[in-house]
């Protein structure tokens, strides 16, 4: 038997040493030679798409130990409504306190009668916010809305500091009505405080007993 083997077996005969045995460059390297084989990125080096880069979350509030473990802090549109809500109820109580007393805004002798209609009304509210603020955090109109006075400590139901929350904001809105013509400022700053509070969104009844408002 002949010791020649024809052609396309075992090994290539001659040629360079440095030829690759399959006649082929290895996979990816087939530019020509002095050209760089890796014109593009091989796929391991791809930057990954992952996640996001995190940081404060697109539409959130900063992370803050003291709001751990808490729900989102509540919309000022949902704490307007809650609170016209609740203003309704007394607007009614009102209107039902001059009917039976038979007062009137627009009859000077009735000013007392006024006054005491008012201060009922007044002490109606305060009591009214306390004690539902005390017990579960929420007035009627917050129920409505959906969402709560909690804790800033631990988002627990305020408890008694829901009374240092009520006559804060009982004790603005008498202001208001006490000092003639710029009175209504105090109230009015208390009410929209939270708008540029940050990073708890409080108002000053909300700082004097140490309560945000979050959703429920």
């Amino acid at each position: 038997m002949s010791s020649n083997q024809p052609p396309g077996y075992g090994y290539p005969q001659g040629g360079s040493g440095d030829q690759n045995p399959y006649g082929q460059q290895p996979y990816g390297q087939q530019q020509p030679q002095g050209q760089n084989p890796y014109e593009q990125q091989p796929f391991p080096q791809q930057q990954p798409y992952a996640y996001p880069q995190q940081g404060p979350g697109y539409g959130q509030m900063p992370t803050d130990p003291a709001l751990a473990g808490m729900p989102p802090l509540a919309g000022s549109g949902q704490r307007f409504v809650a609170r016209l809500i609740d203003g309704v109820i007394f607007l009614v109580l009102a209107f039902v306190l001059f009917a039976v007393f038979g007062a009137s805004f627009t009859d000077p002798d009735d000013l007392g009668k006024v006054a005491v209609v008012s201060l009922l009304v007044g002490v109606a509210s305060f009591f009214y916010e306390a004690l539902m603020l005390k017990s579960s955090g929420q007035t009627i109109g917050k129920k409505v809305m959906n969402i709560r006075v909690a804790r800033l400590a631990d988002g627990a139901v305020p408890g008694n500091a829901a009374w240092a929350r009520a006559g804060t904001y009982a004790g603005a809105s008498v202001v208001g009505n006490v000092i003639p013509c710029v009175g209504f400022v105090v109230p009015l700053l208390n009410a929209l405080w939270h708008l540029w509070d940050k990073p708890y969104r409080q108002c000053w009844h909300d700082k004097a007993a140490k309560t945000v408002v979050v959703k429920a």
